[in-house]
């Protein structure tokens, strides 16, 4: 209901409207706040509720989010299927719920039976709790919507087991990608499913072809003014960090800050370069009982990203009391999203570059470190349809110098932490798994459980790119990968020995530059 011209509904429109202007200019607090003293004046303006669930979701307010989506819908706001998809990636993504979220995307169905967006979710939702045949189903309802809908043939594609260069879906795959007028972002999703399809039945020369293409389209479809990677720049960011957290940066950081033993334990960090396998080892940590898996929390970087900025310099300013008040905002989050307790898992590769902050926040925290053979790992990255805020991927000589500045970094790190961080190296864990395994659970203070060599029979959501690798016993077919491409590789190999890196080497040492 639109209400009528009086001087009160005049003030609210204005308020709305000052609101939209905040959240414009990136003022996100302001903007919710102005938006929510305007709910509170005219409470039936269904799709402002809908922002201020927009907005609050933004901001990391995950329940708060929920709730102003729920005022949406009791309230009539348009588009209830779309709300209802909001909810549903706040559930999956944001409090790892994702029973309520499939509720939520099946909600969505029921307003509008042929919702694609809502489809795809479910289906990943399916995929990431390890329900392969109910992904497929709905990819494959996806397609007799749409026969053309490329992302959902790649998704449909990746979730099949290929063994045979006869598969079927091979040639759906070619036939797609030889559509005439095919925008790169499909070009690249198509072609990607391609490549690992082509990989998994052994043509490995038509496979590292897809893939080419497959990067090149995926840097044709960077949205206009998406920088590229530039090695120079993020030479200078990582010398950045490694000088502003010095000792006496955590000496700052720490100053009258005592451990509280009636406090939650400190989170476990395990990152890495991605696709060095990290979620393999949250996988078998999470079989323990004593362990909580997080996932790919994005709390740390989103924390960054709003109350550090900007980073690295704004470190220069992070004193012990601005570290515990950001250190209790994330346990708000973890309580709010875990509340079973336990040590928890907080597993995103990229935290790496947030270790100082990490133990700024939590001074007995422990890191574990994931690291793989270095042309492995530079490849692995290569093979996968990645973010375009990761723009070293599609290039495998950049994706050599990050990983080079990556152990760099973390050569820092381990001069700073020392025992706090443990290296976990993904080559020698699957040539000698209970070894390496008991090294791991010693460092995490755990005692040993033989149910993490059967992390594959452990329930629970995967939310990354190795969701359906982490479903199986461990194997050893991922090691020594790049043999099959060996041909291809003098460039990259070249390019690590040069950045002081034995390409074949399982547990590389690290150097300088």
């Amino acid at each position: 209901m639109e209400p009528t011209t009086t001087p009160q509904t005049l003030i609210v429109q204005a308020l709305i409207a000052e609101a939209d202007a905040l959240a414009a200019a990136g003022r996100l607090e302001d903007s919710v706040r102005v938006l929510e003293d305007a709910l509170r004046r005219w409470p039936d303006l269904a799709d402002s509720w809908y922002n201020l669930g927009l907005r609050r979701r933004h901001l990391g307010r995950a329940e708060a989010a929920l709730d102003a989506y729920r005022e949406a819908l009791t309230r009539g706001a348009a588009g209830p299927e779309e709300i209802h998809l909001n909810r549903g990636v706040i559930f999956a993504e944001d409090l790892q719920r994702p029973a309520d979220a499939a509720l939520e995307y099946e909600a969505a169905l029921r307003c509008s039976p042929h919702y694609v967006p809502a489809m795809l979710n479910l289906a990943n939702l399916h995929e990431d709790t390890g329900r392969r045949t109910a992904a497929q189903s709905l990819y494959e309802r996806v397609l007799t919507l749409d026969p053309a809908h490329p992302e959902a043939l790649a998704r449909a594609a990746n979730a099949c087991e290929i063994v045979h260069a006869d598969d079927p879906m091979i040639g759906r795959l070619r036939a797609a990608l030889a559509r005439r007028g095919l925008p790169p972002e499909a070009r690249a999703s198509l072609g990607f499913a391609l490549g690992r399809a082509l990989d998994a039945c052994g043509d490995h020369d038509a496979a590292w072809d897809a893939y080419t293409a497959a990067n090149h389209a995926s840097r044709d479809s960077a949205p206009p003014g998406t920088p590229r990677y530039d090695r120079d720049a993020h030479e200078r960011f990582i010398d950045d960090i490694i000088q502003r957290c010095d000792s006496a940066f955590f000496a700052r950081a720490l100053r009258y800050r005592e451990a509280d033993a009636s406090t939650p334990p400190p989170p476990l960090f395990i990152c890495g370069m991605f696709r060095s396998g990290s979620t393999l080892a949250e996988r078998m940590l999470a079989a323990h009982p004593d362990i909580t898996a997080g996932g790919e929390l994005s709390w740390l970087p989103s924390m960054v990203r709003r109350e550090l900025a900007p980073f690295p310099a704004a470190l220069d300013a992070l004193d012990g009391a601005r570290s515990a008040s950001l250190a209790a905002r994330y346990e708000m989050q973890r309580t709010a999203a875990f509340p079973q307790g336990g040590v928890l898992t907080d597993k995103r590769p990229d935290n790496f570059l947030y270790l100082g902050v990490a133990r700024a926040l939590f001074p007995h925290a422990r890191i574990v470190h994931t690291r793989r053979r270095p042309l492995d790992n530079c490849l692995s990255v290569w093979f996968l349809h990645l973010d375009h805020g990761m723009s070293y991927a599609t290039d495998l000589l950049d994706t050599a110098h990050y990983l080079l500045q990556q152990r760099r970094l973390m050569a820092h790190w381990d001069r700073m932490f020392g025992e706090a961080v443990h290296t976990l190296d993904y080559d020698a864990l699957v040539q000698a798994p209970r070894e390496a395994l008991a090294a791991l659970l010693t460092h995490c203070g755990l005692p040993w459980h033989e149910g993490c060599l059967d992390f594959h029979a452990t329930q629970g959501a995967v939310r990354t790119a190795s969701v359906w690798q982490v479903r199986r016993p461990l194997y050893q077919s991922a090691s020594g990968r790049w043999r099959h491409y060996a041909a291809h590789l003098a460039p990259l190999r070249a390019a690590l020995e040069a950045g002081g890196l034995d390409p074949e080497a399982i547990d590389a040492a690290t150097t300088g530059r």
